[in-house]
């Protein structure tokens, strides 16, 4: 492993930019590679661009990629660390060992930092326990400080075999230190607690996890019968020092949801750190998505048959519904940023996408023909009517999230950023406002839903809403959305058997269903950090490019309002890069190449 250490990879230097060309330097280490070369075109000379080709030409796609929970990525250095499973990547400006995970997700990167910590403890003989803590993004492993040095000697062990870092544990600590080097361990002879972590990376080095989501060690302090925690946790302040220990799923520690789902691995706790608090969601949470394929040749037969319309000018405005594989990216941010999710229903009219993996546990395609109360409105083209029955999805559970296939998971999230732990859910209104006055020929279709919808809350609650929602995943209650059929039971049917989009229809899960559970006391509005970005827009490119270098929202939709079909090829060489930069890891949900 000493290999792993000294290892390092530099670019070529066959000569030295000028001023301008240290500015491209910036750029290639800012912009995503994909639109490297149209940036670069656009801003810089042909003899600045030819001077930094030959800086730094041999690194090619090997520049990424942005900010990943504060971590600033540099230049990716390719060379492997032989024999180790890690490879050398410029972090922060500085080489770090970084290991490869085909499976890269927050909580398993929590996960397999917790497993390496206590398997090391557990191996010297010294006592731990594992504590719930405040933060909830990084584990943390309880030690008593009179077992300090066994502990530390233990863990110098581990980070000689598999290199690891010190971490900031502070928002004012800065310092990265390697824990590999025995000097380092002196920096810390007095602390508290300490974090421990691996910089860790997917198979593609487009995503870096690192000391956010790293392993702390606490020293707890004995008093008299006590050992008292160096620092607050969620739980309590001591516990005995003779105080039994049980085994629990790690999960319990490393899901920032409190989640006790089994990945198989277990690790040691009190039993005071097993409590189930009044914030703990505990009730299970599904997720839908309404899709379509709107270029598939028998879909669009069908609906020419029933709008009248020609088949191939049907064909011709395929464009509308253009597929740029959202649904696959969106599954992928579930995966990595919400692993609690314990059903996926896909909703389509008998259609399923071809990389779509069914047999896997957890993901069900279901008909039209499954969840319409009548089923001979069918086939149906008018996403309304088939959001009016989504709560009729068998086994369906009673708290779920309706997604959009543009809808994505940003970074990490729990089910509390979308419910209450009683069971209340979130709802998120846009600056947007929904036009005053009764609906008009001018108004486009979500407005005319709009309005509809707030004509009903209007006449049963005497408000007047005027704000749209934003594009997000929609928290839902089954139970409130079969109350809204049976209170305004004639526009629902009416909504449900409208084929196509109608001046009549109400839009159910991603307003309605809000407005009227708020009024009934069974919602409330929330907030998200959130981005909106219509592709078909000018500034499109710049807002993805600082999109993915930040990492920063909760949710963004990518919508294509305006797009024709000759703007496909241009949407799509948008929109592809930037959601396999974002969302590298494959889900399991995806069939294998």
């Amino acid at each position: 492993m000493k290999q792993a250490v000294t290892a390092k990879a530099a670019a070529p230097r066959n000569g030295r930019p000028n001023a301008e060309g240290s500015a491209l330097v910036g750029l290639y280490r800012k912009v995503a590679p994909d639109r490297l070369r149209r940036v670069v075109a656009d801003r810089y000379s042909p003899e600045a661009r030819r001077r930094v080709k030959q800086s730094i030409g041999s690194l090619g796609v090997g520049q990424m990629l942005g900010k990943v929970r504060g971590t600033h990525l540099a230049t990716v250095h390719r060379s492997l660390v032989a024999g180790s499973g890690a490879l050398v990547m410029t972090v922060g400006g500085r080489p770090r060992i970084t290991f490869v995970d085909a499976g890269l997700s927050p909580e398993a990167t929590r996960r397999i930092g917790l497993g390496a910590v206590t398997e090391a403890l557990a191996a010297a003989g010294v006592d731990y326990f594992c504590v719930r803590n405040q933060e909830r993004r990084a584990s943390t492993v309880a030690v008593a400080a009179s077992d300090r040095a066994r502990a530390v000697t233990a863990l110098q062990e581990l980070t000689r075999t598999v290199p690891a870092y010190f971490g900031p544990i502070g928002p004012d600590d800065k310092r990265v230190l390697p824990a590999y080097q025995a000097a380092n361990w002196r920096r810390f002879a007095r602390a508290r607690a300490l974090r421990l972590f691996w910089y860790r990376t997917d198979p593609g080095q487009n995503l870096v996890l690192g000391p956010e989501h790293g392993c702390d060690i606490e020293f707890w302090a004995v008093e008299g019968d006590r050992l008292v925690a160096p620092r607050r946790n969620s739980i309590t302040e001591s516990v005995p020092v003779d105080g039994a220990c049980v085994e629990v799923p790690a999960t319990v520690f490393t899901a920032p949801w409190g989640s006790s789902t089994s990945t198989g691995m277990t690790v040691r706790t009190r039993p005071e750190f097993t409590t189930t608090l009044p914030r703990d969601i505990t009730f299970p949470v599904d997720v839908v998505y309404t899709w379509v394929d709107g270029t598939e040749p028998a879909w669009l037969r069908r609906r020419s048959q029933f709008s009248g319309s020609d088949y191939h000018a049907e064909a011709a405005n395929a464009a509308r519904y253009a597929n740029h594989d959202e649904l696959r990216y969106s599954l992928r941010s579930l995966a990595m940023y919400a692993p609690w999710v314990r059903n996926v229903y896909l909703v389509t009219d008998d259609q399923t996408p071809d990389w779509l993996d069914t047999e896997q546990p957890g993901i069900k395609v279901v008909s039209h023909r499954e969840i319409f109360a009548d089923p001979s409105v069918l086939p149906t083209f008018n996403s309304h009517a088939i959001e009016s029955q989504l709560h009729r999805i068998d086994g369906l559970s009673e708290h779920f999230l309706y997604f959009n296939d543009d809808v994505f998971l940003g970074r990490e999230m729990a089910p509390g950023g979308f419910f209450l732990a009683n069971g209340l859910t979130q709802f998120f209104p846009s600056p947007a406002l929904v036009p005053l006055g009764p609906p008009s020929v001018d108004d486009v279709p979500v407005s005319v839903a709009g309005k509809n919808n707030r004509a009903l809350i209007q006449a049963r609650f005497g408000t007047t809403p005027t704000q749209k929602m934003r594009h997000v995943p929609h928290a839902l209650s089954r139970t409130v959305l079969a109350e809204i059929e049976e209170e305004f039971a004639e526009q629902h049917r009416a909504t449900a058997a409208n084929r196509f989009r109608s001046p009549q229809d109400i839009a159910i899960p991603s307003s309605l269903h809000h407005y009227y559970a708020f009024h009934t006391g069974r919602a409330l509005a929330g907030d998200l950090e959130y981005m909106y970005i219509d592709v078909s827009l000018p500034n499109a490119a710049n807002r993805l490019d600082r999109l993915l270098l930040a990492r920063d929202r909760d949710v963004f939709c990518l919508n294509d309002t305006l797009s024709t079909e000759e703007d496909f090829e241009t949407s799509s060489s948008l929109l592809r890069p930037f959601l396999d930069a974002y969302y590298p890891v494959p889900s399991r949900f995806e069939r294998s190449a």
